[in-house]
This record gives structure tokens, sequence and C-alpha cells, in this order.
């Protein structure tokens, strides 16, 4: 599935050149608010995060 969406956007991006540079723009403005790559670094790191399971009680 993951490869099929990555063709897809290969795909448009080879079509539609100009595209690049609207992904780009998009990108560096969601790279530059501290907020939201926190946001997603902490819900990405979220399922290693998890407590280890009590061996003795």
């Amino acid at each position: 599935m993951k490869h099929l969406i990555l063709g897809a956007l290969l795909g448009l991006l080879l079509l539609i050149p100009q595209l690049l540079t609207v992904v780009a723009a998009v990108a560096a403005a969601l790279l530059s608010q501290p907020v939201l790559v926190a946001f997603a670094l902490g819900a990405l790191a979220r399922p290693y995060l998890r407590r280890p399971k009590r061996w003795a009680r």
C-alpha cells in the first residue's frame, strides 16, 4: 500500500513539475511551526513510550 501511494505521488510530481514547489512550500511552512513539529514527534513516539509491565507485585 505504501508503495502504491509513493508511486502515485511520484507520478504526480513527474506530470506536474510545479507541484514540487507547492509541496516544498507547504512542508517548509509546517516545519517552521515548532508546536506542530513537537506534536507530530510526540504522536509518533507515543507507542514506544508505554510503561513496561510489572514483573513483581
